[in-house]
């Protein structure tokens, strides 16, 4: 069985910590839109925003040059997850507190970790499960979701909880050559077009947006194009079930960002879930760096 790199868990685990922090701001800054624009046009703009972005990205770091490689079936059924995930997901967050679509967020580390060791054959022993396990606990302290913030539209975040582990997944099945933009860019556009779509079907009016509104989608752009990137680069790096666990500093984020925008001071059990979710997090780093060193110790031994 082959063991992965220390350094490779690492770059993981800072990768989907990133990422994390940028998905969060973009949905901070599009929930604030919402209060004028309805969810539909907000894709639209996103996508419209976004899009020709990543495109003089990608020409001009010449990721252009292996758009053949975009041409397989991992590549089709990641867009496909990750237009729904997107729409179910920000359908929920316009209509539910954000600590409690970030709660039904938490869910993913679990599927991606079962899922990693189901159909790619990962190895996940007790101790990894008790981590990711222990800081989900930690996470239900910090939001403390109940069945007053568990609603119809709670059931919406749920649903994209399917889609973003199938994204995920598939992200995992990629070509390793494939560049991150190029994935980032078919992305943002297949997302900013559904938005038009899902219009017609849902007959959901478009309203002319305000400056203050375009201003809030734009920036949220740039976020969102760092969001895409880092999603694909953290499934590549490391063992799932190492780097799962650390999708639960969304929630330090999230404290951030609360306090930041609606200045939400955090109460004794908030602190209390972040003190478990950071323990999960130090014990996961410190096994793995811990196996690294033994294993690089055998190693050197081996010629003795």
């Amino acid at each position: 069985m082959t063991t992965t790199p220390f350094g490779e868990n690492l770059r993981g685990i800072v990768l989907v910590s990133a990422c994390n922090l940028l998905f969060l701001v973009c949905d901070t800054l599009l929930k604030l839109a919402s209060a004028e624009l309805p969810l539909t046009e907000i894709i639209f703009l996103r996508g419209f925003f976004v899009t020709p972005l990543l495109l003089l990205l990608v020409m001009a770091t010449g990721a252009h040059r292996q758009v053949a490689h975009l041409w397989n079936w991992p590549v089709l059924f990641r867009t496909i997850a990750e237009i729904f995930a997107a729409c179910l997901f920000l359908f929920a967050l316009f209509h539910i507190p954000i600590a409690n679509a970030n709660a039904i967020l938490q869910i993913v580390p679990l599927m991606i970790t079962a899922a990693g060791a189901i159909f790619l054959g990962e190895a996940v022993g007790w101790r990894r499960w008790t981590a990711i396990a222990v800081g989900f606990v930690g996470v239900l302290v910090v939001v403390r979701p109940g069945l007053a913030g568990f609603d119809a539209y709670s059931l919406y975040a749920l649903a994209s909880m399917l889609f973003i582990t199938l994204r995920d997944m598939t992200t995992r099945l990629m070509p390793a050559g494939l560049p991150a933009l190029l994935v980032a860019l078919v992305t943002g556009a297949a997302v900013g077009v559904s938005g038009p779509v899902f219009a017609l079907v849902l007959g959901q009016p478009w309203v002319v947006p305000s400056w203050q509104s375009l201003g809030l989608i734009f920036v949220a752009a740039f976020f969102l194009i760092g969001g895409y990137v880092t999603a694909v680069e953290f499934m590549r790096h490391g063992d799932i079930s190492v780097v799962a666990p650390f999708r639960y500093t969304v929630i330090l984020w999230a404290m951030i960002v609360g306090y930041i925008v609606w200045r939400d001071v955090p109460d004794w059990p908030m602190l209390l879930g972040t003190a478990i979710i950071i323990a999960t997090g130090v014990y996961t780093f410190h096994r793995e760096r811990n196996m690294a060193r033994l294993r690089a110790e055998a190693a050197s031994g081996e010629g003795l």
